[in-house]
């Protein structure tokens, strides 16, 4: 097996960079690594054998690149946590010591876990329209160093005051709504937006989680989302904000959207997910489960 550091030197506040990484890769006795950039991958990729161990230095947005290169080659992804919000890592219950994290992949336990394809590419974490995208296109990347994660919030909340909302039909296999939105949400896993908690929810259920919120004022949203976090029960048909699943989601709205997927600018509206169940193997001794999980029948 063959190890390749995809580096991503603008992550975080940069101090996680490949040197970082390959200091503790050797402490572990892994001294044999490949460092590589992602947008160099097409130089690269043909060198990739089934089995071999591309592991991410990066945020979600560069876990997401190697993830899709993992699915082309059969190789195993490994997430060196690097990036603001690192929400896919928190899927995997991954240690917050850097030296814990490389020894888990010296030792190449792995688990399966789901990705959402839309049109021909795929995501791990979450695609957001509506307000959800400003965190993404709005934060700079001065105030992602000072706030850390509490950047997405923060640019979240400062623009509360001015939307409306946007109308939107959101179809699953299982459901159908349709209404006013002020955003819309498409997850994967347990986490996004910086470590936000998605009730009853993880990687490995073949499923996506759908969150919607309805405009409301700000203290009104801020209760809202203080009771889901106390609660850790998914919120089904509330005032503020829904919650549903399904193995396929379209959204279609009325105007066309800016469409976010793990913090890089997709497209716009229309927009369709589907889950793929199991698709990538990841280094990791778990994936986290939030509260109990719905049969995926």
């Amino acid at each position: 097996m063959a190890y390749w550091l995809v580096d991503s030197p603008g992550s975080g506040d940069g101090s996680r960079d490949s040197d970082f990484w390959l200091k503790h890769l050797r402490e572990q006795g892994i001294n044999e690594v490949t460092v590589c950039k992602l947008g160099d991958a097409e130089n690269w990729i043909r060198h990739v054998s089934e089995g071999d161990c591309l592991m991410a230095a990066g945020g979600d947005g560069t876990v997401n690149g190697v993830a899709s290169l993992c699915l082309r080659t059969g190789a195993t992804l490994a997430v060196l946590p690097s990036g603001t919000a690192n929400d896919f890592a928190r899927n995997l219950g991954l240690p917050e010591d850097p030296s814990e994290v490389v020894r888990l992949v010296a030792e190449g336990g792995s688990q399966r876990i789901d990705v959402a394809e839309f049109a021909d590419r795929i995501y791990l974490n979450v695609a957001h329209i509506g307000l959800g995208t400003l965190p993404s296109r709005k934060a700079s990347s001065p105030t992602k160093q000072a706030l850390g994660k509490f950047s997405y919030l923060a640019t979240l909340f400062q623009q509360v005051g001015a939307k409306r909302g946007f109308r939107a039909r959101i179809q699953t296999d299982r459901s159908s709504l349709e209404g006013r939105w002020l955003s819309i949400a498409v997850a994967t896993g347990a986490y996004f937006g910086g470590g936000q908690e998605i009730p009853e929810a993880s990687a490995d259920d073949g499923l996506l989680d759908i969150i919607a919120i309805r405009p409301r004022p700000l203290a009104q949203l801020l209760l809202t989302f203080l009771t889901v976090r106390l609660n850790r029960k998914t919120p089904r048909r509330t005032s503020t904000v829904i919650q549903v699943k399904g193995k396929w989601c379209q959204i279609d709205t009325q105007q066309p959207r800016t469409v976010t997927v793990d913090g890089d600018v997709a497209g716009k509206t229309p927009f369709r997910a589907t889950c793929r169940p199991g698709a990538i193997r990841v280094i990791g001794k778990r994936v986290v489960h939030t509260g109990e999980q719905p049969a995926t029948g």
